[in-house]
């Protein structure tokens, strides 16, 4: 993993200095739209993402203070990964470029597509919610 260095004081520039990478948006698009939080089911995902690049990209995620790594109750060699409130903050930017993909593409539009284009304030607030619900629920466990 490298050292992520600051080029300028530019808030674009610093933002794509962590999430200038199309894997790291797949990885917080999973954690965010799909019931998806395991590198196993990570790697499922349509996109084909390689061991070695997704192994990196949780672990700069991490880092970052983007997601956090618990260890599967069923399995100790497993880990499952959750955003942080900091990861959460992203989901607005997240849903524009899905938002702005689906206008542009030739794929039938998600569903979530659709919820965000006719309401997006309350389902950013409800996917929010959802999210946050699920650090509660790993912080008690």
């Amino acid at each position: 993993m490298k050292e992520i260095i600051h080029r300028s004081d530019c808030p674009i520039s610093f933002s794509l200095d962590y999430l200038g990478d199309k894997w790291t948006l797949l990885i917080l698009r999973d954690l965010m739209f799909t019931e998806k939080s395991t590198y196993g089911e990570f790697l499922t995902s349509q996109e084909k993402i390689a061991t070695n690049i997704l192994a990196d990209r949780l672990r700069v995620l991490e880092t970052n203070g983007f997601i956090t790594s618990n260890v599967s109750p069923e399995k100790k060699n497993k880990f499952i990964y959750s955003l942080t409130e900091k990861g959460i903050d992203l989901v607005p930017v997240i849903a524009e470029f899905m938002i702005w993909g689906s206008k542009y593409d030739s794929y039938e539009v998600k569903d979530i597509v659709k919820k965000l284009e006719k309401d997006k304030e309350d389902t950013l607030k409800e996917i929010r919610q959802r999210l946050l619900s699920r650090i509660r629920a790993n912080a008690s466990t």
